[in-house]
């Protein structure tokens, strides 16, 4: 028997999607919506966050920019304006994407958090429960599924012994904006990629004192070679040549380019930064002015951290750092495993367990976009083979509809 005093009878509500449901409104799944709009069929992009791209509008520092040239980043069906500079920057790549969402009238529902998602095998259709700030659910029934919430959704923070106890300010890089209230302050970056990188320079720039950890080996190539970008150039080389001579040939470049960083405490990894790329998904770092400073003593760099105290950090070499404050350039993970309940198609980590190029098609309508670790590229032509796959159907099931309920004069026909 109902109790309707039951509040949650009444909060909560479920909705029928003539379409699919996309998880996540970055540029992944901004892409696969647009790409949906341009066949006709319609879809429901959820957003847990009050705004698309929430990662680059609330979670990014004021110097972002762009690693790659523009026409490697540009979304399906929208080039970038030719008035935008070959790397734009943070706030033109923000504006891109808003005017992508208008030019194919894309309404994410914000403020929604997917509770969980699972398929129905009774009546072979996904169900999708979101929560609503004020506490109500609704709950969304359809036939495909895009999961387009990407390899960044989540923080990671490491545990490091004594971390607690430092007593100083501690704030992950998503927190990071600008180096301007750190001036004359001893900090410490923990991680050296390209953000870990990137937020030492601006430290530098503003006067501060960095230390970056280096805990493991790391690529440091130059943005730029001979005028061309090394990613470019890459690209261009792999159309004729085996992986491994490419990965040769960028990196006996890069050393005519930078000299050797080994002696900076930047060791390299022994597998090429291509090959390691695609086996491991470490993006190699693309300099934009941190190791001139790095030579210049203006940026510290030093090992793995073995533990902090108040006010100190101790090094794993034995050395022991005063410091004021920690800056985690730790990464991001996926958010996948807290709300998806699948377990065939995506692994614990978050990420599908098919290798590329196959990782973007799962069962009963299942489909990621945004996890190739081929960044926005990649992204781009998942989004094109779903929305692709998604329209096979789609059509064909309009069809038999049509045919079994054809439209006679004076009705209107509606699906």
């Amino acid at each position: 028997m109902v109790n309707f005093n039951d509040q949650d009878f009444f909060s909560s509500k479920c909705v029928w999607v003539n379409g699919p449901v996309i998880v996540g409104a970055g540029p992944s799944g901004l892409a696969v919506g647009a790409c949906l709009k341009e066949q006709g069929i319609p879809c429901i992009i959820l957003e847990k966050s009050d705004c698309i791209a929430s990662l680059w509008q609330k979670k990014t520092y004021d110097r972002l920019k762009l690693h790659l040239p523009k026409q490697f980043c540009q979304l399906p069906k929208f080039p970038f304006p030719q008035h935008y500079p070959e790397y734009p920057t943070k706030k033109q790549f923000i504006e891109y994407l808003e005017s992508y969402a208008r030019k194919f009238n894309i309404n994410p529902r914000f403020n929604e958090c997917v509770k969980f998602a699972k398929y129905d095998q009774s009546c072979k259709l996904w169900k999708v429960k979101t929560v609503l700030p004020n506490g109500s659910e609704i709950e969304y029934i359809c036939q495909w599924l895009v999961v387009a919430t990407g390899e960044n959704a989540e923080k990671v923070v490491p545990d490091i012994e004594g971390l607690k106890e430092f007593g100083g300010e501690v704030i992950h890089a998503c927190d990071y904006k600008s180096g301007e209230k750190f001036f004359g302050k001893k900090v410490l970056v923990v991680g050296c990629g390209n953000s870990g990188m990137e937020v030492s320079l601006d430290l530098c720039n503003h006067n501060a004192q960095p230390s970056m950890v280096c805990r493991s080996s790391v690529h440091v190539l130059p943005r730029e070679i001979f005028g061309k970008s090394t990613f470019e150039l890459a690209m261009f080389m792999m159309k004729w040549l085996p992986l491994w001579l490419v990965d040769k040939t960028i990196l006996i470049l890069t050393w005519f380019i930078l000299g050797n960083i080994e002696k900076f405490g930047l060791k390299r990894p022994s597998t090429g930064p291509l090959e390691l790329k695609n086996t491991q998904g470490k993006t190699p770092v693309l300099d934009i002015g941190t190791l001139e400073k790095i030579r210049s003593r203006k940026i510290n760099v030093v090992p793995g951290i073995k533990r902090f105290s108040c006010g100190i950090v101790e090094l794993v070499n034995g050395e022991k750092l005063e410091i004021d404050s920690v800056v985690l350039a730790t990464g991001y993970c996926s958010n996948v495993p807290y709300w998806l309940q699948e377990s065939e198609f995506f692994s614990n980590n978050g990420f599908p367990k098919a290798p590329f190029p196959n990782s973007w098609k799962g069962k009963s309508g299942l489909y990621a976009v945004g996890f190739t670790r081929r960044g926005l590229a990649g992204a781009s032509a998942d989004a094109i083979r779903i929305a692709q796959d998604i329209g096979i159907v789609y059509k064909q099931d309009l069809k038999q509809k049509k045919q079994k309920f054809p439209t006679h004069r004076g009705c209107i026909s509606t699906f």
